[in-house]
């Protein structure tokens, strides 16, 4: 096993493993229910990875909190689908002053399930019904952060959402294998730079973290 990975097979390990309030963890199960209950019409997650559940989607999730700044309070997810690693994040920083996470999702089930969890929990979050490119030109938004899990390719992840990324604007991206060619392809047309980081919960994953995204003509 990596050195750096973390195990967690259940809600109990998790909260051993990230060392959550106890209040924390009762908004997770709380999520983790309604997910379950919601995955029996809707497709929020692939049905082989529900027994894996805290480890390839809470845990996963999860580590995207301690790579942003404690001083970000604007946090845009795109294509949360089932509200990862969006949803996650807003109820582990649900006790943070102002801050506030906003999920972009096209798919208009998948959004209904995340308002029910955001009512649930009490989260910190609001989802917008709408494509990824048009959000990112259309919104008066200036985030800290942007995320995205399982989305696209790099370059094309950039070409949606470069509207939404200022000077300092973060991105956390989680991804698998062949980053460093989709690194490569982004390179074509865009500067910036990155720092990857090995995932705490995917041996072959890693957490692309990106900063000052520019165009390669500027």
């Amino acid at each position: 096993m990596p050195q750096n990975l973390v195990q967690v097979v259940d809600a109990e390990s998790f909260s051993a493993a990230t060392h959550v309030s106890r209040e924390t963890m009762e908004r997770l199960a709380q999520y983790e229910s309604l997910l379950l209950k919601w995955q029996r019409s809707i497709n929020l997650v692939a049905k082989s990875t529900l027994d894996q559940l805290w480890q390839r989607h809470m845990l996963d999730s999860a580590q995207l909190a301690n790579l942003a700044p404690d001083s970000a309070r604007c946090w845009i997810d795109l294509g949360s689908g089932g509200g990862f690693p969006g949803l996650v994040i807003a109820i582990l920083l649900r006790d943070r002053p102002g801050f506030r996470m906003h999920l972009v999702e096209s798919d208009q089930r998948k959004g209904i399930f995340m308002r029910e969890v955001i009512r649930e929990t009490g989260a910190p979050a609001e989802v917008h019904t709408a494509r990824i490119e048009n959000f990112a030109r259309e919104t008066d938004l200036k985030p800290d952060v942007v995320s995205a899990r399982a989305l696209a390719a790099m370059d094309r992840i950039i070409e949606w959402a470069h509207p939404l990324f200022g000077p300092e604007t973060i991105g956390l991206f989680l991804k698998g294998q062949g980053l460093e060619d989709e690194l490569t392809s982004a390179r074509k047309g865009w500067i910036f730079e990155e720092t990857v980081i090995p995932s705490l919960s995917d041996p072959s994953g890693s957490v692309l973290q990106l900063r000052g995204l520019h165009g390669a003509d500027r």
